[in-house]
């Protein structure tokens, strides 16, 4: 209980009551002790300096027989002088021993006080001090020869003052009892006044503390606690703020952190898991809820290694796990008391891929390219020599010369298509066009070429709509390419069918034959730039390899979908399927 700031208070305020009231009476108690010492002094010069009459009386009682008695006697009609009472007491004493002659039956005993010994001396002691029981006056009494045998001594015992004390005591005590009784209500009060806001600040910052911002302390004065109250409520609102702020901060990172693509594992300073990412484990070949540990990545870098590295440092390793090709940042993160390392892994697989395919195109190119420059170099050569060549060779040079600037157009022509692709700017030129009349436009035009190979080639149309908006040309190139492709992969004597279809908002059109078939592992490569089944078939037909490339891209310009379905030996489908209507 005493530990609280309101029992505090309210002793504080009662003990500063009673200290100034023990400070007041001991002041006041002085202050009467002064007052009957400066009453006593006074009277005693009064009667005894200044008042003649009662010193000549006393010089001439003791130059009489009986001197003592006559001193006494004198002393005795002089009473209202010295104050005698029942408290003060005169008396007689010898000049020469200090000892008491008069009044001769007095019980009274006399010691010898320092204001008699003066006397005794021949002069006036009359030196009060405080800590005596008495006051006294000692006072030689002179003859008419100029000696002194007799001591006028006067001593009060301060019962006047013990009274006068003990009235005032109880006066003091009875004024402390009535101010402790108004402090205690008073302190009471303003305990209260003071500790109450403080209570209810406590209780705020509880609150606070449990995060609970939202509740408001009244205001209840204009003092400072008031002005406190109002900055605690401004405190509060701030902290809201900043906790809603921060929150959503969290909540943003949290879910950046749950569903970035790359993985992101947090391990402590001793090497335990703090946090992962689903796309770590997804990377690393594990599922949600396995268990991931440091050890996976101890091969790559040993923990104690990774322990060492402090900000800004950090390490770049590669790994692979599975399919994936891994690239690893080991980043140290925080404090050496708080923080740890933190694994940061980047799916690099695709780079790679394509980094092989600008290798495999670059080198593709330059091979395309060099095919053909050969043998226009080679021709050239020899045709530069026309005195050993017949004019039959000089003919069938410049003809090779002239199918191998062809072959090196063709492929510079598919490369700037698929440039433009790339880069956006295709060519395009939407139109709405019949594809009824496009077929039979490509079916008469390959016709003939299919005849020199005694193929078989058919067209079937059913159902289609009567126009179809898009790039005529384009689809035109994607078509005549897919019907040359089975021309060319398929024997002699084989089978080539073109179908055709409507349906819900789509125009599916497919080509089949009965040709050498792709082998299944080469499916997923199909469109990809100079990529070819039989390399040294394909080239020796005249093709580049970026036919079924530029397809594709056209095909997916008009937001459709080419598929390939081939099985080795017995044929291949290639499927074409176009919105009807694309704005």
């Amino acid at each position: 209980m005493l530990k609280s700031l309101y029992m505090k208070l309210v002793l504080i305020l009662l003990l500063l009551i009673v200290s100034l009231m023990a400070v007041t009476g001991a002041v006041l108690n002085s202050a009467v002790a002064g007052y009957f010492i400066d009453e006593f002094v006074t009277q005693m010069e009064e009667a005894f300096e200044m008042n003649t009459d009662f010193w000549q009386a006393l010089n001439e009682a003791a130059a009489e027989p009986d001197a003592a008695g006559q001193i006494f006697s004198r002393l005795q009609s002089y009473n209202d002088i010295l104050g005698i009472g029942s408290n003060r007491k005169a008396y007689v004493l010898d000049g020469m021993t200090g000892e008491r002659l008069m009044p001769e039956l007095s019980g009274d005993v006399i010691d010898l006080t320092p204001n008699i010994i003066t006397a005794l001396g021949g002069n006036p002691g009359s030196v009060q001090r405080l800590g005596y029981d008495y006051f006294d006056c000692a006072v030689p009494v002179i003859t008419a020869g100029g000696g002194f045998e007799y001591i006028v001594y006067v001593r009060d015992n301060k019962q006047g003052l013990a009274s006068q004390s003990e009235d005032l005591f109880f006066v003091i005590l009875q004024a402390v009892l009535i101010g402790l009784t108004i402090s205690m209500l008073l302190s009471l009060l303003l305990s209260r006044t003071i500790t109450a806001p403080i209570k209810d600040l406590t209780q705020g910052a509880e609150q606070l503390a449990a995060g609970e911002f939202a509740h408001k302390l009244e205001v209840h004065s204009r003092d400072e606690i008031g002005v406190l109250t109002g900055a605690f409520n401004h405190m509060a609102d701030t902290l809201l703020a900043s906790t809603q702020a921060t929150e959503g901060e969290r909540n943003k990172l949290s879910a950046l952190f749950l569903h970035m693509t790359d993985g992101v594992a947090a391990f402590s300073h001793e090497g335990e898991l703090q946090r992962v990412n689903l796309a770590a484990l997804r990377l690393l070949g594990m599922r949600e809820g396995d268990l991931l540990t440091y050890a996976r990545f101890a091969e790559t870098v040993p923990f104690a290694e990774a322990a060492e590295l402090t900000p800004p440092n950090y390490l770049v390793r590669d790994m692979r796990a599975g399919s994936h090709d891994l690239k690893l940042y080991f980043v140290p993160y925080g404090t050496a008391s708080e923080g740890g390392l933190m694994v940061v892994i980047h799916d690099v697989t695709e780079q790679n891929r394509l980094e092989e395919l600008r290798r495999e195109f670059v080198s593709n190119v330059s091979h395309e390219l060099r095919t053909p420059l050969t043998g226009i170099k080679s021709y050239a050569e020899t045709l530069m020599e026309p005195g050993e060549l017949t004019p039959e060779e000089i003919t069938r040079f410049s003809s090779v010369i002239v199918d191998e600037a062809d072959r090196m157009t063709r492929l510079v022509h598919d490369l700037l298509t698929l440039s433009r692709f790339d880069y956006g700017k295709s060519d395009w030129r939407p139109v709405d066009f019949d594809v009824s009349e496009l077929l039979r436009r490509i079916y008469d035009m390959l016709r003939i070429e299919a005849k020199t190979r005694r193929h078989k080639l058919s067209l079937s149309v059913e159902r289609l709509p009567d126009t179809v908006h898009g790039d005529r040309d384009q689809i035109e190139q994607v078509l005549i390419n897919i019907v040359t492709n089975a021309i060319r992969y398929t024997p002699d004597e084989g089978r080539i069918d073109i179908y055709a279809e409507g349906g819900a908002g789509w125009v599916k059109i497919s080509v089949q034959d009965n040709g050498i078939g792709i082998p299944r592992e080469d499916l997923p490569f199909i469109f990809e730039r100079f990529y070819r089944v039989d390399k040294a078939r394909s080239r020796s037909m005249g093709g580049t390899g970026l036919g079924l490339a530029i397809a594709k891209e056209i095909v997916e310009t008009h937001e459709g979908r080419l598929t390939i379905e081939s099985e080795v030996g017995r044929g291949t489908t290639v499927t074409l399927l176009l919105p009807v209507n694309r704005g």
